[in-house]
């Protein structure tokens, strides 16, 4: 697991090269501490550039990788699985390898099967291959999105990079936020493909990016390789067994566990009180030869805290589990804005920070790599979004059965639940209901809207960001689909990769040079979940149904028989320490002076709406939600665009 970036001018003499791509490498060095290395080439107008995070081959991985007969060059983050058959394969057919590590594979497959030799990759990873017969730049990203990729394309030239923050180090890509994402990352839900920042894009998961020099300029353009396909809803059947769809799921997740233990150094894993973790860990505990190292975030709320499910869990298999306790002080000051920085993009809930500090505790402990569970809630249906409307859209008696999924999560109310049902034409024409899941999002927005300054309304008004959201969906892989399905597919080609692999993973993992591996993201068992009838997957009001049957022999009663729970921190107004913490940071980085430079919001509407004691539960936590996402706007504007450092123990009240 590594970072790449680098830049693309042919028409250009490369100018400070040196300099400029250090500079671009010197942002991501979190990424790869333990090597850098560059290519450059001044003929080609090219710059390419890495930084390692040794976990394969520690002695002999160093990239870039070149070719043979040096016409490719190779720049990778993240992890090739399978790799030693694949290597094995290919040296029968004449290739030869310089190193020993997985990254390597990716030259000699492109080398046989052009652009198609994606479908031959496994893992998680994003790419850079130059190719210099093809005069083409050519970036991959994997079928999730599990590991980031940014670009932005002129005329002149083509700059990439695995955190945004390392283009904007180039003196060519300018530093300045979005209006249309800033008003979409009030509200949550991003623009797949969008970032924070004009004219920088994210490669969207399961595409490349093609881009050649043509003529004198560069041309650039996606080719989507793989997506998420459900079946249509006759091809279901409802009364099939469950029996071999329980097999399958286990030696899929089997199978995936496996690969992802595979590394040159300690592999961990990510143990909280939920189904998913906790499979992890009970499937890699007899693969191990010593007990697993668990790692566990514990809160100081009840309401939110998990742990000690998990260490039931972890006195089970006999893991050896590191329990991090965190309260106010580890969730807001400096922590706060460093994550922000990291993440490139808001976030509605301190649980990004909390993760941050894990990966930090796992690091300290001597790990670089853990398993973790992100994803089985997308493949099996386990949000209490999705059974609301499975409830709502499929089943007889529905609004009663998902009037009490909103009864037994009435914490998350005003979060990831709607306190009250909302439709959008764009939504209903597309799938035939507005998901649930975009619905507390919408009521977010509308509290959200009147905080934005009079200029930012005025380039804004006509803009629909649920429909622009909505049009990035295929309508074909939609269509004629099972509700469940739709709300699945949706939610996954969104906020998964907006928010659960970026925020919630890869952004606060590898800020501490810390590999995550989300074993229910392979996609060997995503293809065969998206088989499994609906009716199998939430079976007699159970979510996860399925998973919980695949994985009884290694779970305890206790969680195999508990409802889902939704893995969040507790909001800043669930006690005074951390609304103190949260108001330090206002202080600090949002003083009226700074909202009306930033020119986004109103700076004495944010003034009043920060002074609002509604004592409304869901009003509360939507207000939460709010003041976290006011707070990522003003730092990502104070850090990335104005260029201030964050100094330790610079804001008062976060001890």
């Amino acid at each position: 697991m590594c970072g790449i970036t680098g830049y693309w001018e042919p028409n250009r003499q490369l100018d400070n090269a040196e300099k400029i791509l250090g500079d671009m490498m010197d942002t991501i060095h979190h990424r790869g501490p333990d090597g850098r290395g560059r290519f450059l080439d001044n003929d080609e107008g090219l710059a390419m550039g890495h930084t390692r995070l040794s976990i394969i081959d520690l002695e002999g991985g160093e990239q870039p990788i070149h070719s043979p007969n040096h016409r490719r060059i190779l720049t990778v983050n993240g992890e090739f699985y399978d790799y030693k058959q694949i290597r094995a394969n290919l040296v029968f057919k004449g290739h030869r390898f310089s190193t020993k590590s997985d990254s390597e594979i990716a030259l000699p497959l492109y080398e046989e099967h052009g652009l198609s030799f994606v479908d031959h990759l496994r893992g998680e990873f994003a790419f850079a291959i130059f190719d210099r017969d093809e005069k083409a730049m050519i970036l991959v990203r994997d079928r999730f999105g599990i590991k980031p990729l940014y670009y932005r394309v002129t005329d002149e030239g083509f700059y990439y990079g695995s955190e945004v923050k390392s283009l904007l180090a180039h003196p060519r890509v300018p530093a300045e936020l979005d209006p249309k994402a800033t008003l979409h990352q009030m509200m949550q839900v991003m623009v797949p493909g969008t970032t924070s920042f004009k004219g920088v894009k994210a490669l969207l998961p399961g595409h490349m990016l093609v881009v050649k020099h043509e003529g004198d300029r560069l041309t650039a353009r996606e080719v989507r390789y793989w997506d998420l396909e459900f079946p249509e809803a006759s091809d279901h059947d409802m009364d099939a067994k469950p029996e071999p769809y329980i097999e399958a799921v286990r030696a899929n997740l089997i199978d995936a566990v496996r690969t992802r233990l595979e590394a040159d150094v300690p592999v961990g894993c990510y143990l909280s009180g939920g189904i998913d973790s906790c499979s992890i860990l009970g499937m890699a505990t007899p693969m191990q030869q010593s007990p697993v190292k668990a790692f566990t975030i514990a809160f100081d709320h009840t309401d939110y805290d998990e742990s000690s499910i998990a260490r039931e869990m972890a006195e089970m298999t006999g893991a050896d589990q590191e329990v991090l306790e965190l309260s106010a002080h580890t969730l807001y000051g400096d922590h706060f804005a460093k994550v922000a920085w990291h993440a490139e993009r808001t976030f509605y809930n301190t649980l990004s920070v909390a993760k941050w500090h894990m990966s930090k505790r796992v690091r300290e402990c001597g790990f670089k790599v853990v398993i973790t569970g992100e994803g089985s809630d997308e493949l099996f249906g386990g949000y209490p979004f999705f059974k609301r409307d499975f409830f709502l859209h499929s089943t007889e008696g529905g609004a009663q059965l998902a009037r009490e999924v909103e009864d037994a999560n009435a914490v998350f109310r005003g979060a990831i639940l709607s306190e009250e049902q909302r439709s959008h034409p764009a939504w209903e024409e597309l799938c035939g209901f507005t998901p649930s899941w975009i619905q507390p999002w919408m009521m977010t927005l509308d509290a959200v809207r009147p905080l934005l300054s009079d200029d930012l309304a005025a380039e804004l008004e006509g803009y629909d960001p649920l429909a622009a959201i909505a049009e990035t969906i295929r309508p074909e892989m939609v269509k004629g689909r099972h509700p469940l399905d739709i709300a699945q597919y949706t939610w996954s080609k969104t906020m998964l990769e907006g928010q659960i692999l970026t925020w919630g993973g890869d952004r606060v993992d590898m800020a501490n040079s810390m590999e995550s591996r989300p074993a229910f993201l392979d996609h060997h068992v995503a293809e065969h979940a998206v088989t499994i009838p609906p009716n199998i997957r939430i079976k007699g009001g159970i979510e996860k149904w399925v998973l919980r049957e695949a994985m009884k022999p290694v779970l305890p009663e206790t969680l195999y028989k508990r409802e889902k729970f939704a893995f969040m921190a507790p909001p800043s107004r669930t006690d005074e320490s951390k609304l103190s913490a949260a108001m330090a940071l206002v202080g600090r980085w949002m003083p009226e002076e700074r909202v009306t430079e930033a020119g986004l919001f109103d700076a004495e509407r944010v003034k009043k709406f920060l002074a609002g004691d509604d004592d409304n539960p869901e009003i509360q936590r939507r207000g939460d939600i709010i003041l976290n996402h006011l707070l990522g706007v003003h730092i990502l504007y104070a850090t990335l665009v104005k260029g201030e450092q964050i100094v330790e123990g610079e804001t008062a009240g976060a001890r």
